[in-house]
């Protein structure tokens, strides 16, 4: 009896932290706009909302990121590169992924894609992957996601950092960026 109270724990993990450590990119998507349907309120995300509506979705997302402390080194609005990153996760163990989150709120000047794909430019052109990189971390480990964000939808996509992803050709449409689709 004493024994199984020394046995490893497995930790499980919300749907979301399980389809962002697999990559799975319709789940999360899945996952943040039934949640972001339930819990968010205009209050909340909308223009009367105090301060950015973005600070709203940014402490949602690293409220999801919690479990992950025993796996990650989770920080928020630190320096690498040329700028400031919304949300990093360095790995404790070398031989998972790290992750770059970047988030944005639609304009009325852009679509939801449109967002995403300013926030994977943005991690790119701003490097924000360096901190990683000069921990060691191999970039094609480093997996990034941009997040964009209107009202209660979401929109999540990322490109594999090991793919030799291109800030400009994201912008041309000559790249794919995997996108999740939530119907």
């Amino acid at each position: 009896m004493v024994r199984s109270w020394f046995k490893p724990v497995k930790i499980q993990y919300s749907e979301f932290i399980e389809a962002l450590l697999s990559d799975d990119l319709n789940a999360m998507n899945k996952y943040m706009n039934i949640i972001a349907a339930k819990t968010f309120s205009f209050f909340d995300t909308g223009k009367s909302c105090s301060g950015e509506p973005e600070k709203s979705y940014h402490g949602f997302v690293l409220g999801l990121l919690v479990d992950l402390e025993d796996r990650y080194i989770v920080t928020s609005n630190r320096e690498s590169g040329h700028g400031q990153y919304d949300v990093m996760l360095e790995p404790v163990k070398k031989e998972d992924n790290a992750y770059i989150l970047e988030f944005k709120v639609k304009t009325s000047r852009e679509s939801l894609e449109e967002a995403v794909f300013s926030a994977l430019k943005q991690i790119e052109e701003k490097q924000y992957e360096t901190a990683l990189t000069e921990r060691g971390i191999s970039p094609n480990r480093i997996r990034k996601y941009g997040f964009a964000f209107e009202g209660k939808k979401v929109l999540i996509g990322n490109t594999d950092s090991g793919m030799g992803f291109d800030v400009n050709s994201v912008w041309n449409g000559n790249c794919t960026i995997r996108m999740g689709v939530f119907r």
